[in-house]
């Protein structure tokens, strides 16, 4: 049979203990922290400063398609003529196949339409391709993809065909877009316009 005992203390003398050992926790825990902050100071002190980055080369983003290069504000779409998902160019194709623009990494694949792809490029930047407008409606009719997610492309290789004709059935206007959507590196951009294009070979916009 186990016995216990209790013994009862007076309650100042209770507050008293359980101050006196709050204090001496307080104590031995201020102590602690300022050997690590004085630890940590010292050591940041002893390392050697990063060297500075060396500018990166600036990256040319070729046409993804042959055609005429228009300004993004031209484009028949508000949300694209508005730079609301960033700023680029259009380009009213000559054919039907999209190619990339850079060595990319394919990011963004839509595989219920396929009429759009996000790429990522070299820089951090991320660039979206956008075949016609409204073509998220024709449900994938007339696209086909030549790459999948997570792929790594080389400039030139082939992306996305269409059909011209399916989209001018819908009425919609084939005109593609392209858009940097996200300059991380708050990288300085430069589009091109006004010309006719080679897919893979002109430059339109110009990073860094």
């Amino acid at each position: 049979r186990l016995n216990f005992s209790v013994i009862k203390l007076p309650k100042r003398k209770i507050l008293k203990v359980v101050r006196n050992r709050c204090i001496k926790w307080d104590n031995e825990n201020i102590k602690k922290r300022k050997d690590t902050i004085m630890f940590n100071f010292f050591k940041k002190k002893k390392e050697e400063p990063a060297p500075p980055k060396a500018p990166a080369a600036p990256i040319a983003v070729k046409a993804c398609v042959n055609g005429k290069v228009v300004p993004i504000e031209e484009v028949p779409d508000q949300v694209f003529s508005t730079k609301v998902l960033g700023d680029g160019v259009g380009i009213w194709p000559e054919d039907e196949m999209i190619v990339a623009p850079a060595d990319c990494t394919v990011s963004v694949v839509m595989e219920d339409t396929k009429h759009a792809i996000g790429l990522h490029l070299a820089d951090g930047a991320d660039l979206l391709i956008h075949v016609g407008m409204d073509t998220v409606n024709m449900g994938g009719e007339g696209f086909e993809y030549y790459v999948g997610n997570g792929d790594t492309v080389t400039t030139g290789q082939k992306l996305i065909s269409f059909s011209k004709e399916a989209i001018k059935a819908r009425n919609y206007p084939d005109c593609v877009i392209m858009v940097v959507t996200d300059n991380p590196e708050d990288l300085p951009m430069k589009t091109e316009s006004g010309m006719d294009a080679a897919a893979g070979e002109t430059t339109v916009i110009t990073l860094g």
